[in-house]
């Protein structure tokens, strides 16, 4: 009797786990029938995802995994910030420097990080948004940074660059300009160039173009 009662609990136990694995039927006074299974995890059994199409995962590009590897080290301090538009794109952000020290001090510039299919292999594409007077970024945003270029490797990451693009503004590189005239002028004249610096900080005009009050 002993076993007999044990092999019922069994017998009831695995119809039970049975049902749970099944779409819950749920009444639809519209469906045919009176009838329609719909799952608890989604339409026809299948789990639904951000994507929302045929319940599909979109799988990740190993670029993708790399760049989600580098996001999660983004250590920039208190002289850079990241901000992601679109939070569910990691390929597209921004990054904002705010010198503590140097010609640019507590000024905040503004730079878009584009991160195309080919990473790591190939650098992120960097232009700065806020007008600049510096020897190796030009009035149109582009960056001269040598890791951008020809001495990026594989095993470099985003940081890399966020640390390269904070170490111009502490050291700018008259000898791979941008702004040649800048370049020209801090290697000439340190201190007008500094002068110059300055008015562009303060929303002065140079050269006929006009700057962004800044500090």
């Amino acid at each position: 009797m002993l076993a007999l009662k044990k092999k019922r609990e069994a017998e009831a136990k695995a119809k039970a786990e049975a049902a749970a694995a099944q779409p819950m039927d749920v009444d639809k006074p519209d469906a045919p029938g009176g009838k329609e299974k719909v799952s608890l995890l989604g339409i026809g059994g299948k789990k639904k995802t951000k994507s929302g199409e045929n319940g599909t995962t979109k799988k990740r590009t190993p670029g993708e995994l790399r760049i989600q590897n580098d996001i999660a080290e983004l250590d920039g301090g208190k002289v850079a910030t990241i901000e992601f538009p679109n939070p569910n794109d990691l390929t597209k952000f921004r990054v904002f420097v705010t010198p503590d020290s140097g010609f640019w001090k507590k000024a905040r510039y503004e730079f878009e990080f584009v991160i195309g299919g080919h990473y790591p292999h190939e650098a992120p594409k960097v232009t700065c948004h806020t007008k600049i007077y510096h020897p190796n970024i030009n009035l149109e945003g582009k960056v001269c940074l040598n890791i951008l270029r020809e001495d990026w490797k594989p095993v470099l990451d985003i940081n890399a660059v966020i640390y390269g693009l904070i170490y111009l503004f502490y050291e700018p590189n008259p000898d791979d300009p941008l702004n040649h005239e800048a370049a020209e002028l801090f290697r000439k004249d340190v201190h007008q160039f500094e002068r110059l610096v300055t008015r562009t900080l303060r929303g002065g005009m140079l050269d006929g173009v006009q700057f962004e009050r800044l500090v």
